[in-house]
């Protein structure tokens, strides 16, 4: 198991619990104490967070789950996280491309890190809590009977609007990542 130093456990915390108390307005009702109880004992789920923080995805608390209880972290970065930006949707992407074929895939780095692309309905519910990706754009998970066809579904927002499109899953763009989401 991948774990923190504590060290680099308490400046996570610090920084997590800095981010809940600036956007009260993506947690309403929850208070930090319950989230950080949940974190302490997963210390799985705290190398994925550090893990996220790391790529440049700002994660924060947006929801809790009603039926489980469990705290939903998301990216929260205002744009696409800087560390996962030009990458192809998954590895079979990845494989189709001849030549110039970058690093790695989302759905690779996504499993390495502990964590999961938005689903579309996701990527909506955290743009209905602020304006994010109106630079960039971010891969989302595609459901199978599209990705079978050869595509990938994506999410950005422009002119006021959000957009969820679709591209090869071969494709990658410097201004495109992927936004995870962690389930404590």
């Amino acid at each position: 198991m991948r774990k923190l130093s504590p060290k680099q456990r308490e400046e996570l915390l610090a920084v997590l619990k800095a981010r809940f108390d600036a956007n009260k307005t993506r947690h309403p009702g929850l208070m930090w104490a319950r989230v950080q109880a949940r974190l302490e004992a997963r210390p799985d789920r705290l190398w994925s967070l550090a893990e996220m923080e790391r790529t440049g995805g700002e994660p924060d608390v947006v929801a809790q789950d009603k039926q489980t209880g469990e705290i939903v972290f998301m990216d929260c970065a205002p744009e696409s996280p800087a560390g996962r930006r030009s990458v192809c949707y998954d590895r079979e992407g990845w494989l189709s491309r001849k030549e110039a074929r970058p690093k790695t895939t989302a759905m690779d780095m996504a499993t390495e890190m502990g964590i999961a692309l938005l689903t579309e309905e996701e990527y909506l519910a955290l743009q209905k809590l602020g304006d994010f990706d109106t630079k960039t754009s971010s891969w989302i998970a595609t459901p199978a009977d599209f990705r079978e066809q050869g595509g990938a579904l994506w999410g950005g927002r422009s002119y006021g609007r959000v957009f969820i499109g679709c591209n090869g899953a071969q494709s990658y763009y410097a201004a495109r990542g992927f936004r995870g989401v962690l389930r404590v």
